[in-house]
């Protein structure tokens, strides 16, 4: 069977490297050199996140908010109040691998992450130690396993974090939600948190610039962020869902609730 028959129903995003803005606001030489510094003095202390404490959580919370700072990156919630309840699914728009860290901010919890994560250098070993669920979208087959840990997490008190979209967009382009993943909140009578996540610039105006598309690589998009005077991430805690027993209907129900501005399928993002 050839590759296109295998990923034929694996989520596909039309945004490329091409979306990302130029031109931004830039930091000095020195002010690059010691976010640089910071990112290595946090590093040993990434590893940490993964040992079962007291207080666990609110040290994640603390770690995700130093690394979003060594990026220049501010987080700004607004909306309902955040909960901390046990068992509970959390699902937002995906744009860039900095989602994880500014969810980790908000609502700390288990990750729903690609499997080729576990390869990458450096983020690899922390996606391990986290004991991240792993999910290869080119492969249906696994999807059942991978909604099955899911659910179990979700029964056993964990918060599970999923980016339902299934791969990243630029910002000003989404893509649907796909149902699959919800099908755990559905089997463990779990509720769903949305969450409503988008970057900007100072001044108020839509950021492209942490997004993580196409052919584009972590090493320039960490260079872009490092370099940028400042990137606001807003997050905007939509209405808690009850799971209901329709997961596509929950989908849908969540996809609203965060005004995931779907694109049309062409072969180009139309809104860059």
């Amino acid at each position: 069977m050839n590759e296109a028959a295998v990923n034929a129903w694996a989520p596909r995003a039309f945004c490329t490297p091409a979306c990302v803005q130029s031109g931004v606001e830039r930091l000095s030489p020195v002010g690059v050199a010691l976010r640089l510094a910071l990112v290595i003095m946090l590093l040993p202390v990434l590893p940490l996140l993964a040992i079962p404490a007291p207080g666990r959580v609110r040290f994640q919370r603390a770690c995700c908010r130093m690394v979003l700072r060594c990026f220049g990156v501010r987080v700004v919630i607004s909306g309902a109040p955040v909960r901390n309840l046990r068992g509970m699914l959390v699902v937002g728009q995906h744009t860039s691998w900095l989602d994880v860290f500014v969810v980790g901010a908000v609502c700390p919890g288990v990750f729903v992450a690609r499997a080729d994560l576990i390869s990458w250098p450096g983020i690899g070993g922390l996606a391990r130690l986290m004991r991240i669920i792993p999910i290869d979208r080119d492969n249906l087959r696994r999807l059942p396993a991978v909604v099955e840990e899911v659910a179990a997490r979700l029964r056993a008190g964990r918060t599970v974090v999923a980016f339902p979209e299934g791969t990243t967009w630029c910002g000003r382009a989404h893509g649907r939600f796909y149902p699959a993943i919800f099908q755990a909140a559905v089997d463990a009578a779990r509720p769903v948190q949305p969450l409503q996540l988008s970057y900007h610039h100072r001044d108020g105006s839509r950021s492209t610039l942490p997004a993580f598309v196409g052919d584009d690589t972590l090493m320039a998009s960490m260079r872009r962020l490092v370099a940028a005077r400042r990137t606001v991430a807003q997050v905007h805690v939509a209405s808690l869902q009850l799971p209901g027993d329709d997961r596509r209907e929950l989908a849908a129900r969540c996809q609203q609730a965060v005004g995931c501005r779907v694109r049309p399928n062409r072969a180009a993002c139309v809104f860059c």
